[in-house]
């Protein structure tokens, strides 16, 4: 099936995906735009790596429509697939080849790959290039794991839980890979626990529970529609501590600024979290 989509680089409606008894996706919905980087939030089990894997052509949908790049990823040809990069959760590597030659070798399978000494360079593993992969640690892999992914160029760069096990340092080279690749133009489709991750990298979020979206939108709209009041707190002049939850910071501090005068003590001003958001909409509330 190939069919306008749009602009949406992912179209998908009413997608379901069961196992035996278990509902792994139940109805799902979801568009991508082309050029956007779109994160995919959720629990263990809701059906985040399904969905990505019924995206890629590897697994068959009992039911719903899908189009990814404008077809039908259940009879995709292999030019579509050369379009597709991914980045899965367990390494696939050989681990008796180097950097290098791995690398090198992954790039033959696309019609026009990046150069693989700059790809090596972009997820920092310059200094291991001639190592074998098997005397990498886990987050040497991991990024091994991206350079694949991105070395054939793709227009859609499937990433699930892309950084897990990087460093910091790490971490942050990952995202400006990613920031690159998107001012390129490519469409990327993130999952990720990191919610920091999301938030810094994903232009749209949506969150995904027992199969289905629950909220979709930017980090700012999802807080600002699901999260709670802010909490104000501050210190009395007797040194007793006081807190308040409003849906009108700003006032409640005008108004203690005008008792006290001028500075408030003790003044803090927590605002909800993407945190605190995913947590609520997913039945984690209390999780803590």
């Amino acid at each position: 099936m190939t069919r306008n989509t749009n602009g949406l680089a992912v179209d998908v409606r009413g997608l379901r995906k069961r196992y035996g008894d278990v509902t792994a996706v139940d109805g799902l919905d979801l568009g991508i735009r082309r050029g956007e980087v779109f994160g995919l939030l959720g629990p263990n089990g809701a059906g985040k790596t399904t969905t990505v894997e019924i995206l890629q052509g590897n697994r068959d949908r009992d039911g719903g429509e899908v189009s990814v790049l404008g077809t039908d990823p259940a009879s995709a040809s292999r030019a579509w697939r050369s379009k597709i990069g991914i980045v899965w959760q367990d390494e696939s590597a050989p681990a008796e080849l180097t950097v290098r030659e791995t690398v090198r070798h992954f790039a033959r399978y696309y019609p026009r790959p990046r150069d693989p000494e700059k790809v090596i360079g972009q997820v920092g593993l310059q200094a291991k290039a001639d190592s074998r992969i098997k005397g990498l640690s886990g987050g040497q892999r991991r990024r091994l794991d991206v350079a694949l992914g991105v070395i054939g160029d793709p227009e859609l760069l499937l990433l699930d839980e892309p950084t897990t096990g990087f460093d910091p340092a790490a971490r942050r080279r990952f995202w400006e890979l990613i920031r690159s690749l998107a001012d390129e133009g490519t469409t990327i489709l993130l999952t990720t626990h990191y919610l920091e991750e999301a938030e810094e990298l994903a232009d749209r979020l949506a969150v995904v529970a027992s199969g289905r979206v629950v909220a979709e939108g930017t980090a700012a709209a999802l807080r600002d529609r699901f999260g709670s009041d802010a909490v104000v707190e501050w210190t009395e002049a007797d040194g007793r501590p006081r807190r308040e939850s409003t849906g009108t910071p700003t006032r409640t501090v005008t108004e203690l600024a005008g008792r006290f005068g001028g500075e408030v003590p003790g003044l803090r001003i927590s605002r909800p979290t993407l945190e605190d958001v995913y947590l609520r909409l997913t039945g984690q509330e209390n999780a803590r």
